[in-house]
């Protein structure tokens, strides 16, 4: 019988959550075959099996916490057929009541008070305050799964309450609201997401400076090189890899919005690794374009095109999120117009892009032209950054981006 545990995840991960498991108790498992996916803080990553045989027990369920090194499923010898006869399930959530059969089911008492439920289901109705009694199932047997509690956490509270209060009106009754609500657990990741951005809040004097960019020169050399870029390098050119240049060029004149804080000393960087970041369906993620001085346009492009897409697959792997000196955000894509974005913490510095619109513009005093024009935010730790160097380090993003040929030289 060989035990699957939990895999060393990274130095500062010692927890995961299991997402979801790809494999089922009686299945046939190869060696180095995928069984579960496990939910970190910052990735989701895939655990196989070292051993072939049949998966004949789970340690954990989806939604378990479990911890570095511990066992969440047994796999031994035997055939597919044998094993799906009695599949074990072994609930691992501890009790408040008095301790249960480890058996996947239970059956209905004489008095029909305790009806039979999956040990998933159990779990996920303790979570939401649900009497497993009121929940209707479909199985010919009266059996509940996880799926009836997860579809009755889902009606209309006034679907799933039956009114027992009108046999026995109280003296003053509260007033229920009765409207419907969703209640979803926030995932692991979000969970994150949501603490760090608090204690960035908390943590780090943060202000932001604004401006404006003409893109009118960005978007005329993109457009006569765009063709040929693709044919060239099979790759697109777009905004981001000039806004990374730009960025590389200011960080290298203002050296501390390349920092962070350690104790009491300032960390000045350099090297240029700047996070882009990407939405996804389960959060926001800011995957790292590594040496970012040393890369071309095609390089820079490339690379953001990978990361992107194995963040919305789920294929990050750790590396990929750690050690970025700089971040950009791009809620243009969404059609933000404005906004103040949030340092991505150690970071002290992150440059927010915003949709392009059309506006009217002064050329000079006698002329006005409609220019597509482009908001831009930098958000800055002001412990270490004063307001002429953030001002002077946006301002020298908007010269680069506005004469474009000097991001050439650059370098």
């Amino acid at each position: 019988m060989a035990e699957i545990r939990v895999p060393e995840l990274a130095e500062s991960i010692t927890e995961g959550t299991i997402a979801q498991w790809v494999k089922k108790p009686g299945d046939m498992v190869e060696k180095g075959e995928y069984i579960v996916e496990l939910e970190t803080d910052k990735v989701n990553i895939e655990v196989i099996s070292d051993e072939a045989g049949v998966l004949t027990e789970l340690k954990a369920v989806e939604g378990d916490t479990v911890e570095v090194g511990q066992v969440i499923a047994l796999v031994g010898e035997g055939s597919p057929e044998v094993e799906k006869a009695e599949p074990v399930v072994v609930e691992t959530e501890k009790q408040d009541s008095p301790a249960v059969s480890s058996e996947p089911e239970v059956e209905v008492n004489e008095n029909g008070k305790r009806p039979i439920a999956s040990p998933a289901a159990r779990k996920l109705a303790r979570e939401k305050g649900i009497d497993l009694s009121e929940v209707p199932t479909v199985d010919p047997l009266g059996r509940v799964r996880k799926q009836d509690v997860d579809s009755f956490d889902k009606q209309p509270k006034a679907v799933q309450e039956p009114q027992k209060q009108e046999s026995s009106p109280a003296p003053a009754p509260k007033q229920v609201d009765t409207k419907p609500v969703v209640r979803e657990k926030m995932s692991r990741r979000r969970q994150t997401i949501a603490k760090r951005l608090v204690e960035v809040q908390q943590t780090a004097a943060m202000l932001t400076t604004f401006n404006e960019i003409d893109m009118t020169n960005v978007m005329e050399l993109r457009k006569r090189k765009k063709d040929k870029f693709f044919e060239d390098h099979d790759v697109r050119l777009g905004f981001m890899s000039f806004f990374t240049k730009a960025v590389v060029a200011a960080l290298k004149q203002y050296p501390y919005v390349n920092a962070e804080i350690q104790g009491d000393e300032i960390v000045l960087k350099k090297f240029y690794d700047v996070g882009v970041a990407v939405s996804t369906e389960d959060g926001l993620v800011v995957p790292v374009v590594r040496d970012c001085d040393r890369k071309n346009f095609a390089e820079i492009e490339g690379e953001i095109v990978g990361l992107a897409t194995k963040a919305r697959d789920n294929k990050l792997a750790l590396s990929d999120l750690q050690g970025g000196s700089f971040t950009i955000t791009n809620g243009g894509v969404f059609g933000s117009l404005l906004s103040t974005p949030i340092l991505n913490g150690p970071q002290v510095g992150i440059l927010g892009m915003h949709t392009i619109q059309l506006r009217p513009v002064a050329i000079d005093k006698e002329r006005m032209e409609n220019r597509p024009m482009m908001y831009v935010a930098l958000s800055y730790d002001h412990r270490i950054i004063d307001g002429k160097e953030a001002v002077g380090f946006l301002a020298k993003v908007k010269s680069l981006l506005e004469n474009p040929e000097d991001l050439l030289l650059e370098g």
